[in-house]
Formats: C-alpha cells, sequence, structure tokens
C-alpha cells in the first residue's frame, strides 16, 4: 500500500472518529451492506465501487471525477481501495452527488468531502436533511442523525445537468422514498458503442405508517404517484440503481468477469421492477 493511500485512510479515519458519538447509525444493519465487492468498470468510463449491496459509482474524466454515493461511514475506505484499484485517486474526485439522503449512501459523504474538497450538489428537498444528518428525515429520524451533516455547495432542481468536463448528467427528481431522491441520466461511451445510461433510485416504500399518518412529508402520496409514473417513460441503454440486489448486479456480474456493458441493458427487468413497486404502492393506498 502506497504512502498516499495511507495517509487518506488515515485522514477519513480522523474524521469518521471525531463524529462517532455524535450520530446514531442504526445497529441492525445487513451485513451485505458493507461486505466488500471488488470494483469493475461498467461501460466507457463509469465504474462500480461500492460494496456488495450498496451502489456507489465513480464517473472519470480528464478534468476531474464525479462520485455518486458513498455508502454507510464505515464504506470510506474502502470506496478509497477500489477507485485506487482501479488506477485511479480519490483526490481527484470534484463532484459529489447522491441518490438519496439516507445515511446508507451518504454516511461517509462528509469525510469524503473533507479529503477531497469536493463539491457537494443535492436535490433542494433534501438538502435540509443532508444538512441536519438525517434527523429530520420523515421515516429514519426519530432518534436524531444518523450520518454527519454535509452542507451541499449546490442545490439541484428537476432537468438540472451538471456537468464536468465532456460529462453531462441530468437530475430527474423522483422523490417519495426521501423528499429529495433522484436519478441521474447520461451519455458514455466506449471504443465501439455510445449508452444512454440510468442510475434509477427506486421509489420503495420505507414507512409502514399510512401516507395520511405522516405529518412531516404532507405530499408523500403524490410524490409517489408522480415518480412511478415518471419512471416508467424514462429511455436508456442500460439502467443501474442505489442497491446492487435492485438491480441484479450479481446475477449480471461476477467479480473477474470480462467489461461487458451489455449485461446491464436488461430493460424488462426495470419494468418488472417498476411493476412491484407500482403494486406494493396500491396496496398501500387502496383503491384511490
Amino acid at each position: 500500500m502506497s504512502q498516499k493511500i495511507v495517509i487518506t485512510f488515515c485522514l477519513l479515519f480522523v474524521s469518521l472518529l471525531v463524529v462517532a458519538q455524535q450520530v446514531n447509525e442504526p445497529k441492525d444493519i445487513p451485513a451485505d451492506w458493507s461486505k466488500p465487492y471488488k470494483p469493475f468498470r461498467i461501460a466507457g468510463n463509469l465504474y462500480y465501487v461500492g460494496t456488495y449491496d450498496l451502489a456507489c459509482y465513480l464517473i472519470v474524466t480528464p478534468q476531474g471525477n464525479i462520485l455518486i454515493n458513498t455508502g454507510l461511514a464505515s464504506s470510506a475506505q474502502q470506496i478509497t481501495s477500489s477507485i485506487e484499484t482501479l488506477g485511479f485517486k480519490l483526490s481527484d474526485t470534484k463532484i459529489l452527488l447522491t441518490t438519496q439522503a439516507h445515511y446508507d449512501h451518504v454516511a461517509a459523504m462528509a469525510a469524503i468531502k473533507r479529503s477531497t474538497g469536493a463539491k457537494m450538489l443535492v436535490d433542494e428537498a433534501d438538502a435540509r436533511v443532508l444538512e441536519d444528518g438525517g434527523s429530520s428525515d420523515y421515516a429514519l429520524g426519530g432518534n436524531g442523525k444518523t450520518f454527519e451533516p454535509v452542507k451541499p455547495d449546490q442545490l439541484l432542481h428537476d432537468g438540472d445537468t451538471i456537468t464536468l468536463g465532456d460529462m453531462h448528467l441530468v437530475m430527474l427528481h423522483h422523490p417519495g422514498h426521501t423528499k429529495g431522491s433522484c436519478s441521474f441520466l447520461f451519455t458514455v461511451k466506449d471504443e465501439k458503442k455510445t449508452y444512454r445510461v440510468l442510475i434509477a433510485n427506486m421509489p420503495t416504500i420505507v414507512t409502514d405508517e399510512s401516507f395520511s399518518a405522516i405529518a412531516t412529508y404532507p405530499d408523500i402520496e403524490k410524490d409517489y404517484r408522480y415518480t412511478l409514473q415518471a419512471m416508467k417513460g424514462l429511455s436508456f441503454d442500460l439502467w443501474l440503481a442505489s442497491h446492487a440486489s435492485q438491480f441484479a448486479l450479481h446475477k449480471k456480474h461476477k467479480p473477474g468477469d470480462k467489461y461487458n456493458p451489455a449485461a446491464f441493458i436488461d430493460r424488462a427487468g426495470y419494468h418488472k421492477s417498476l411493476d412491484e413497486l407500482q403494486n406494493h404502492f396500491q396496496k398501500k393506498v387502496g383503491n384511490k
């Protein structure tokens, strides 16, 4: 391990220790959320650098890199190692994004932001939750902070474009799971083809309460209904999601597999997942 990697690990570790006693990360965390997974090239300049189930994505450009999601607080070292394994540097990260402001996707964001100086861009509707460490989240905020707070550098709105070098990511506002859940649509290319990629934040329902009982999120039912409809009409070549299990990563890719973007086409799987989520939603709201 190089001296630079060791120093980066140490900085991230110290950053996490500083806030460890201030954050109440849930205790019953699935083992797959922290289980290591070998990083790999998905398509073109898009790479998987997450854990076995918490999906994190690296987009590489000559002007710096974009990191989408960071997993748990303990995932910071794994992400750093994965990026280095692929031949890149965490320090080249210029933009941080997330598909949702829940601890399983942003808990290492503050530490990585400090160590890289990257700019944090977030859907405006998730900005408050990001800034207060999840304590105001309608579903998971009952016990205070679940991750270290992060102050966004820029707020995003539906249809906004995030640009770095020759990469242009369109943010799609897909609320419900959180108030500012979002997906990203962009194009990558390799030596043979160009691919339209969707990183989808699938609208799973995270509360057992009836929607009408959630006073802190009065538009939740309307938002879920909007998101489910909007996601059905998206056009793309490859699709991914916030959790590896949501897009069947482990059936489509095994560690050591050769580069194969076509494994992630699977439009049928995407619509099957949306249909299942639609059915869950309908059962919850009844015949409205």
